[in-house]
């Protein structure tokens, strides 16, 4: 899984005058959410921030976050939960990020890249994908970016379920392993039979 470094200082001061204020300065105000534990308030340098989440474009990600405060740094792993942004503009308004443990597995959504060119389809079969990600679970940084499937042995009236897929090790795949991703079938002809037209009938003398 992909992981990078953010910066947040506490704060103290909330409000929506505090929060435009902020965005004056050039900072986002954001939140961190963990388990059992208070929320922790923060404002994060908006172009780091949107730096960094564009780098991601909305894949899962680990942020090693270090937040300086009045008495200590502290480092926290978390994960982007929400993100507000300007519906003219587009930009960002607020973020919300919950904390993580890195060897506590979590629930992901991950996508599946098909490669190559199914040799099914050279021969005239029509390729259909039914599935493009896959639930997965397992510690954060042992869940892939991606999990990629190469196409090029697939035949005329095969096909590829979630269990022919490369799952790590220590990943769990959560989806149906019976699932259909993607098959090749050989088009189906209809055949229309003519049918001959009915005979005019004469007129009566």
């Amino acid at each position: 899984m992909l992981q990078f470094d953010l910066n947040a200082q506490v704060r103290n001061s909330f409000g929506k005058c505090e929060s435009r204020r902020f965005r004056v300065e050039g900072l986002t105000p954001a939140i961190v959410y963990g388990h059992n534990t208070e929320p922790l308030a923060l404002k994060m340098n908006t172009k780091e921030l949107t730096q960094t989440l564009l780098k991601v474009q909305r894949r899962n990600a680990v942020y090693n976050l270090n937040v300086k405060n009045e008495q200590s740094d502290v480092c926290l792993h978390v994960m982007v939960k929400e993100l507000q942004t300007d519906p003219i503009s587009d930009g960002l308004l607020h973020a919300d990020f919950c904390s993580i443990s890195l060897d506590a597995p979590l629930v992901f959504t991950v996508p599946v890249n098909f490669v190559g060119k199914a040799k099914g389809v050279d021969l005239g079969g029509d390729m259909t994908i039914f599935i493009r990600n896959v639930t997965l679970k397992g510690c954060p940084l042992d869940i892939p970016e991606s999990i990629e499937k190469d196409l090029s042995d697939l035949g005329v009236d095969e096909k590829i379920t979630c269990a022919d897929l490369n799952i790590p090790a220590g990943v769990e795949l959560i989806t149906n392993k019976d699932n259909v991703c993607v098959s090749v079938s050989m088009p189906v002809v209809v055949q229309v039979e003519e049918t001959a037209a009915p005979a005019k009938k004469g007129k009566k003398k």
